[in-house]
This record gives structure tokens, sequence and C-alpha cells, in this order.
């Protein structure tokens, strides 16, 4: 089994999306029982909190559901558990690095480039493009190894 975690600010916005992208991915692949996938942030601001709502709105315009979602913060123990940790901006990095061992095999950026972040820019469409490149591009990494 494959574990990822995708991870934010505050979990309610890119993280959650990716998560839920992702699961939609591998489930329409046959792919869901080689994957565990969750999302987590750096941050204890949201915790308990539901996905953004136009995060939702735009999850659900491609017919993905995040209901139950609640946010949380990442912790070391999900360093022990996930094999991949993909962080969403430079920022996340550097909390992640107080957080967690620097061990860039394990958390790496979801690009090679910022995730748009809508809380700031209100562009959901293109945060979703961003964290759809991203996974496509998980997906096909694990396809071949």
């Amino acid at each position: 089994m494959i574990k990822i975690l995708f991870v934010c600010h505050g979990n309610i916005c890119r993280s959650p999306m990716g998560k839920y992208v992702l699961q939609d991915m591998v489930n329409k692949a046959g792919l869901a029982h080689r994957f565990e996938i969750d999302s987590a942030a750096v941050s204890r601001e949201e915790i308990g909190n539901p996905v953004y709502p136009p995060a939702r709105r735009e999850l659900n315009k491609h017919g993905i559901s995040c209901e139950g979602h609640a946010a949380r913060q990442v912790t070391m123990k999900d360093y022990h558990h996930f094999d991949r940790i993909y962080y969403m901006d430079r920022s996340n990095a550097r909390y992640l690095d107080r957080m967690l061992p620097h061990d860039p095999q394990k958390i790496r950026p979801l690009l090679n480039r910022d995730v748009a972040d809508p809380w700031y820019s209100g562009n959901f469409s293109q945060t979703w493009a961003d964290v759809l490149e991203g996974c496509n591009r998980i997906l096909e990494e694990l396809r071949h190894e």
C-alpha cells in the first residue's frame, strides 16, 4: 500500500483538494486498494473545520465529494506512517522543517512551484488546475514504480 499525505496551511483548501482529487483518480483507475490518502495542516487555525465552501464547490463542480472532512494538524505519527508527504508551497515547507525531520525523499513539493493559494487569491479554478497537475504527476510516477 502506498500512503500519501497532502499538507497545506489550514487543511481546508489545497491539501483536502489534493486528497480528494487523487482519491478520485485512483478510484477511477481501479487502484484504490493500493493507496491510503489523507491531508493535514501545518497550523492549528482550522482544526475540526470542513473544507472551505468555495473549495468544496470547486470539487463538486468536478463531481468530487469532500463530505466528512475535518481539518487536522500534521504530527510526527504522520511522518512515520506516510510514505510521501506533499506540501503546497515554500511556507508549508518551512513549517514542516520545524515540525518533522528533514527528509527530502519523503517530504516534497506537489509541484516545482507554489500551488496557488485560493484563500488569498480567490481563484479556486487555478488551484484546481495546479492540484490536478500535481496529482496526475504523482499517479504517473507511482504507476512506474
